[in-house]
């Protein structure tokens, strides 16, 4: 995997320029993280910090996991929990399933949009959408995916919530995550409901930003 940011012109935004999944993938954002974090004056009561103008390991190593498995995807309909910028919606909807795009921040939903027209890929179904008040059919969801998604433990609750909602009976979700210890809260909480979870896979891979050294990421399977 490889990545860099390009910007052109005065009034252009910038472009991730990444290959994955054997073809190249460039995705529009509105700025770089840091950038766009000392541009915001307050945080309301959530907290919005703009972690969804990255594209974080996590979500490469879930975006090679869903290749590697898109003999399940293609179809179905499956939901990105947390999409923001829309890489790895963008490729389950590559790789044939019927994909929702969900995120909290609508301005993550238009670049995501407008990154799958830069890709020539078929637009998922964007939804803005916070995982404590869902917005889709209980249990009708086969498959979910989400990468980096938890930052706090008082997250963990909240999106195990919303899996506990929208996962269909046997279905599956894929959680990409780069070994913070707030997961270990998280899968304390999944055995406690009772379900299936185990790791499937465990890697390292380059960020995107320049970073010491590759980052550890591991893929969680959930089964209710």
């Amino acid at each position: 995997m490889s990545g860099s940011d390009t910007s052109s012109c005065a009034g252009w935004q910038p472009v991730v320029s990444i290959s994955l999944c054997g073809r190249a993938w460039h995705m529009e954002r509105v700025a770089d993280l840091e950038s766009l974090w000392n541009q915001m004056d307050v945080f309301n009561e959530d907290e919005r910090i703009p972690y969804w103008t990255e594209i974080w390991p996590s979500s490469l190593v879930l975006g090679s996991w869903l290749y590697s498995h898109r003999d399940e995807l293609a179809g179905r309909p499956a939901l990105d929990m947390g999409c923001g910028i829309g890489l790895t919606a963008l490729i389950g909807s590559w790789l044939g399933a019927r994909v929702i795009g969900m995120d909290y921040e609508p301005e993550a939903l238009r670049f995501a949009r407008l990154n799958a027209v830069r890709n020539g890929v078929p637009q998922p179904s964007w939804v803005v959408m916070d995982w404590r008040k869902p917005a889709v059919k209980a249990r009708s969801i086969p498959l979910v995916w989400a990468g980096d998604i938890m930052y706090e433990q008082r997250f963990a609750r909240p999106i195990l919530d919303f899996l506990d909602h929208v996962l269909a009976p046997n279905g599956r979700a894929w959680i990409a995550e780069p070994c913070r210890q707030v997961y270990d809260t998280f899968r304390a909480m999944v055995i406690g409901r009772r379900w299936g979870c185990r790791c499937v896979h465990e890697t390292t891979t380059p960020a995107l930003y320049p970073q010491e050294r590759p980052v550890p990421v591991r893929i969680w399977e959930l089964i209710r």
